[in-house]
């Protein structure tokens, strides 16, 4: 059933996401999914491992108006719009280092 994201080998998660959602992961998706979790001693806030690359990344996609809120019907125009959003970005981070390595 994982054929649609043959590509994907890992997935993390909030602990929030614990449960029966790891094995629906690896059925329908084919791949593992890792729980990040917080130590149960730790006070205060505390950087999770990996945890900063999921918030960077919606923080990033937060700066497009268009997906600033759901204003999508279909899933798979948020999809698209999301997809847009980091090609956008990976393209100017591109442009940026080109004209770095010309000068």
């Amino acid at each position: 059933m994982g054929y649609f994201f043959s590509w994907k080998s890992l997935i993390w998660a909030s602990a929030g996401y614990a449960g029966k959602l790891v094995d629906w992961v690896r059925y329908f998706i084919g791949c593992a999914m890792e729980i990040v979790k917080r130590s149960d001693d730790t006070s205060g806030f505390k950087v999770l491992p990996r945890r900063w690359v999921v918030e960077r990344t919606l923080a990033w996609l937060g700066r497009y108006r268009r997906l600033s809120k759901d204003y999508e019907y279909h899933p798979q125009t948020s999809e698209t719009m999301i997809y847009a959003a980091m090609t956008h970005l990976m393209l100017r981070r591109l442009a940026r280092n080109q004209s770095r390595s010309t000068a």
